[in-house]
């Protein structure tokens, strides 16, 4: 298998995860915005779990299970934000992708950016069929960037995740290779 690749966009570098990025990591997923709007990242973000994740992810992209991507700007190394496919299956030709942004960067557009590269990888590289995708209904930002990028809703799990004790509604949307406009994302394989 080759090693994961960096993908590039105007403003973005999105690379494979490094020990390094741990603390950052640990720092801006755990704030409670993100865990609040978020299915699976924990608040408060336990010692040790970033270091844990990364080390995994490795041999996760090997299996061919997963590929996750640490969002930084071209000229700064340092972690702002995390997007990647998960539960890739060879079979169907699907996954599911997951994306955050460190909350100092909300509204910035890079969200829909990193979104739009993945989704080249995702069509382009892993010869993928379907990408789906879930955000809590309570959390249309994530819904608006997946629109954007091309998604369509394609229903509602009610109840679907228990967050915090309650029992949450979550939006599924997908998005079809056959509705894939590569021109219209940033992918420069590097």
């Amino acid at each position: 298998m080759n090693p994961q690749p960096t993908l590039e966009t105007p403003r973005l570098r999105l690379r494979p995860f490094m020990p390094a990025d741990a603390p950052r990591l640990r720092e801006l997923a755990g704030a409670r915005e993100i865990a609040d709007t978020t299915i699976s990242i924990p608040h408060s973000y336990p010692e040790g779990l970033a270091e844990r994740w990364i080390a995994q992810q490795a041999a996760e992209f090997a299996a061919g299970r997963t590929v996750a991507f640490a969002v930084q700007f071209k000229p700064d190394p340092a972690l702002i934000g995390g997007i990647g496919l998960r539960d890739i299956d060879r079979e169907h030709l699907q996954a599911e992708l997951g994306m955050w942004i460190g909350v100092p960067w909300w509204g910035r557009g890079y969200a829909l950016e990193a979104t739009r590269a993945l989704v080249d990888y995702g069509f382009g590289q892993l010869g993928l069929n379907r990408i789906h995708a879930h955000h809590l209904t309570r959390n249309p930002a994530s819904g608006r960037v997946l629109t954007k990028a091309g998604f369509q809703r394609e229903g509602l799990l009610r109840q679907r995740v228990r967050k915090w004790g309650v029992f949450e509604d979550v939006v599924l949307l997908a998005l079809l290779r056959q509705d894939w406009d590569p021109e219209a994302g940033w992918n420069e394989a590097a």
